[in-house]
């Protein structure tokens, strides 16, 4: 019997940990701040480049673009999103074997919307992105916050993901890892969560009813999710059900990409002229 449970217990941190690990890496892949990635045949040769969505707010955001072609020339053209900017060109600079992309720092939240041409000796152009790609900038969030924020919340996706399972094969230590779950779930995405949005974007909260930034609702909903998990669960026959719907409610909203409608800077506020 002894042997059976600790199998059993193996197998379910095995699933745990790998249903968490790819629920993180699909998130990073596919939210709005992942680069966008791609490459380009010019000539005889294929230039791979990254296409930068998101920055600090102090410096301003260099794309490199790496080519053996000394010829090869470019421009960028860009404009803030939330501004009644025209659209501006830049010629690219070059830096050895390096044509580099330079977009002008912004404020927290601030997002320029661009678009890299290349240009041969011939005139042809090869525009890397059919639509604009979008940067939003961010300030700098100090790590003291920033990493028990992040552990805080991976905990808690293990953990809730544990805490599923548990429920699923009806073990007996299932409220227990319920309790961690919130709790660490309580202290990184309520607590820390709007500390860290406060130094990035200038706002604690930016979800219902203030905004609709995805990450803030996504939490709220989640943090509902277990709340009332612990309340239900607390039946030990019926309510285990409610912990495998919380775990179930936090994989899902985990799945949707991080900052997605996240805060952005509104120039015509601050800048009226502009």
């Amino acid at each position: 019997m002894a042997a059976t449970q600790k199998r059993q217990t193996t197998i379910i941190w095995i699933l745990t940990v790998l249903i968490t690990i790819s629920s993180v890496i699909y998130q990073r892949l596919t939210g709005p701040t992942y680069p966008v990635r791609s490459s380009v045949s010019i000539g005889d040769e294929t230039i791979k480049y990254r296409l930068l969505r998101t920055n600090y707010s102090s410096s301003d955001a260099v794309i490199k673009i790496v080519t053996g072609n000394d010829l090869l020339t470019g421009e960028l053209r860009w404009r803030r999103l939330k501004s009644r900017d025209d659209w501006r060109v830049d010629t690219l600079d070059r830096e050895g074997d390096n044509l580099l992309a330079v977009i002008p720092k912004q404020p927290p939240a601030g997002k320029i919307a661009y678009n890299i041409t290349l240009i041969d000796d011939t005139g042809g152009e090869y525009r890397l992105s059919e639509e604009p790609v979008v940067i939003r900038f961010k300030g700098d969030v100090p790590i003291f916050i920033l990493i028990p924020h992040v552990l805080a919340m991976f905990i808690s996706m293990l953990l809730g993901t544990r805490t599923g399972l548990e429920a699923l094969y009806n073990r007996e230590r299932t409220y227990r890892f319920a309790l961690w779950t919130t709790a660490l779930f309580f202290l990184g995405g309520i607590i820390l969560g709007p500390i860290v949005q406060k130094f990035a974007f200038g706002a604690f909260w930016t979800g219902w009813p203030l905004g609709s930034d995805l990450t803030d609702n996504k939490t709220a909903v989640a943090m509902l999710g277990w709340l009332a998990a612990l309340w239900r669960g607390r039946d030990s026959k019926k309510g285990k059900k409610w912990f495998i719907i919380a775990a179930v409610i936090q994989l899902l909203v985990f799945l949707i990409p991080h900052s997605m409608f996240g805060s952005e800077l509104d120039y015509t506020q601050i800048d009226p002229q502009h």
